[in-house]
């Protein structure tokens, strides 16, 4: 909840307060571009989202990104920043990012960091569907260095899958992964929701087992949050399908359970992970932060989102 609502000025003289600060401590900043196309309508989504197959939609969609990165170097010129972006963190959202052609990415991306001066550290990552998700696609953000992929999994079950419109099996998972991983691909996240229509201890179990054979590096488990006067696609089930109070707890308490059996830790609200992961490494420490995206191995500031969000 904001109680104040900054005006443009306001906003970029914090922003560029914040990147003077950062380079004060030579860290860098952090870029979220969101691309809204899917194919498809997942029906427990709450993001902003637009529906369409047409690829057409996707060289004026960069364009116009781009053209707002402008804007902000222009702006932050104006003040005297000037010169190349130290960069820290580059996240691709959505949406699903991988809707863009392999060299429709690469436009967007390069266009970015052409103007960026990525620090020794940075991290760049990417949000897939595995449904979609070519190897192409990986190949060319990895040469990009891009070394994080966050899968969106949801449920393995086929009658959860099939009410939430996310029809997808572990084999198309499995793929995806694989490629990653050969790819250099350092860190794979997968999305999980509990509470979903239909969702039982069975399903759980059965998606949290496969989970376990996958092994991805980061898990976030997040409960669903059921809006159908905000998301009116949520109307295609009811409040009655859904595990709710008691229930739907026993279905966090038992992902929770299983996958700690098998070596992830909980870090924070809903998020999981190995102990080789870095995640773990900042909890332990006590580095950990927390943004609109979920929990960040370091503090990085600004954050500069881009995009149609």
């Amino acid at each position: 909840y904001w109680e104040l609502n900054p005006s443009e000025l306001e906003w970029l003289d914090t922003v560029y307060g914040a990147l003077r600060e950062a380079e004060g401590e030579h860290v860098g900043s952090a870029l979220y571009v969101h691309i809204p196309f899917c194919e498809s309508l997942c029906t427990y989504c709450g993001c902003n989202t637009r529906i369409t197959r047409n690829r057409s939609v996707g060289v004026p969609y960069i364009e116009t990104v781009l053209k707002e990165w402008d804007l902000y170097r222009c702006r932050l010129a104006e003040r005297g920043f000037t010169g190349a972006l130290p960069l820290t963190e580059l996240h691709l959202g959505g949406g699903t990012p991988t809707f863009l052609r392999p060299d429709e990415l690469e436009t967007l991306v390069s266009g970015i960091l052409g103007h960026c001066r990525p620090q020794p550290d940075a991290e760049f990552s990417v949000e897939a569907d595995p449904r979609v998700t070519t190897h192409e696609h990986l190949d060319v953000l990895a040469k990009l260095g891009f070394k994080r992929l966050s899968l969106g999994i949801q449920d393995f079950d086929p009658k959860v899958q099939e009410v939430v419109h996310r029809v997808q099996t572990e084999e198309q998972v499995r793929v995806v992964t694989e490629q990653a991983r050969e790819l250099g691909y350092t860190s794979i996240n997968y999305d999980l929701i509990y509470g979903l229509p239909f969702q039982t201890r069975k399903s759980i179990q059965d998606t949290i087992a496969a989970v376990q054979r996958l092994r991805p590096d980061r898990i976030a488990f997040y409960a669903y949050a059921h809006v159908p006067w905000i998301k009116p696609s949520q109307r295609r089930f009811t409040e009655a399908d859904l595990p709710a109070g008691d229930e739907k707890r026993a279905l966090y308490e038992l992902g929770r359970s299983m996958l700690e059996g098998v070596g992830y830790r909980e870090v924070g609200m809903d998020h999981f992970a190995l102990e080789s992961d870095s995640l773990w490494t900042a909890a332990n420490s006590r580095h950990l932060h927390r943004n609109f995206m979920g929990y960040t191995s370091r503090r990085v500031s600004p954050l500069i989102g881009l995009g149609v969000s």
